[in-house]
């Protein structure tokens, strides 16, 4: 793939991933729209587009996923919205952002896996970050709403690491989008009492799960195989900054100096992680 096509894709890769904490936000705030509903829709649109896109490749419907990493996609999805309801855009892409890697670090670290001092310091760096965005402060974010969306980023890290090595992994994640479904419709109905729609709430979500979730990760599987790991990994850290950005534009949310602060040493932390990962041995 031409250099400028893959720059292109990977940019509109990461705008998606982006732009799911600023529809959710959008749609939180700004509508009507209940979050547990939110959560269904979205789960929805992305098992028909991800089928549909499994189907027109390889002329049948998602065959694949499994009903644990289903309930992980499910329990990121319904923390993410409801931690949705007090979290800044940016603030709960950091939280999303920083939870996901911990619980790979913290696999890795279980399986064996031995970190060289500089990736220590990185990781040391980054939990300070984390514990210094949560502190109790006038800038600090809601507690609840925090703790949801580190739920909702350990949810995703296990969901992440149960599904590498997939030989289709379009097909697994429409897999498990569709069998996600049934957890959305089951916390519907628990929490009917709450529903509540309107237009611009459900327009929010399919374009949530259709666009930034369906079509973004099937660009991100294409993408993906030819990047380095470390590239890959690298450019992930731009998602939480910009998600803040488009909170700023999209939403009139300000940036504090604790959530730069904080921006900084979580994700510089884990830059530092990632390429020291990569960084070959010295004998």
């Amino acid at each position: 793939m031409p250099t400028p096509q893959l720059f292109t894709l990977t940019l509109l890769t990461l705008l998606a991933f982006a732009g799911n904490s600023v529809l959710c936000r959008l749609a939180l705030a700004q509508s009507a729209i209940d979050a547990a509903s939110f959560t269904g829709i979205r789960l929805l649109a992305g098992a028909l587009v991800l089928g549909g896109l499994v189907r027109a490749k390889a002329k049948h419907g998602p065959r694949q996923g499994s009903w644990l990493s289903a309930a992980m996609l499910f329990l990121y999805a319904a923390g993410f919205s409801y931690a949705y309801l007090s979290l800044p855009t940016g603030t709960g892409a950091l939280l999303l952002f920083g939870a996901v890697q911990a619980t790979m670090l913290g696999w890795a670290m279980y399986r064996g896996e031995r970190m060289r001092p500089l990736q220590l310091c990185g990781l040391a760096v980054a939990l300070a970050g984390l514990v210094g965005l949560l502190l109790p402060g006038l800038s600090a974010p809601p507690l609840f709403g925090s703790l949801l969306m580190l739920l909702a980023g350990v949810a995703w890290g296990v969901y992440s690491l149960r599904g590498k090595g997939a030989s289709d992994p379009t097909a697994v994640t429409a897999g498990n989008f569709l069998l996600a479904v049934p957890f959305a419709v089951v916390l519907s109905l628990l929490m009917y009492r709450d529903t509540s729609l309107d237009l611009a709430g459900v327009l929010y979500a399919i374009a949530s799960g259709a666009i930034t979730s369906g079509l973004g990760y099937a660009l991100w599987y294409r993408v993906l195989p030819l990047l380095r790991s470390t590239t890959a990994a690298t450019i992930q850290l731009s998602v939480p900054v910009i998600a803040a950005l488009a909170g700023v534009v999209f939403l009139g949310e300000a940036i504090s100096l604790r959530l730069a602060l904080a921006s900084l040493a979580i994700l510089g932390g884990i830059a530092l992680v990632i390429v020291n990962k990569q960084a070959p041995q010295r004998s």
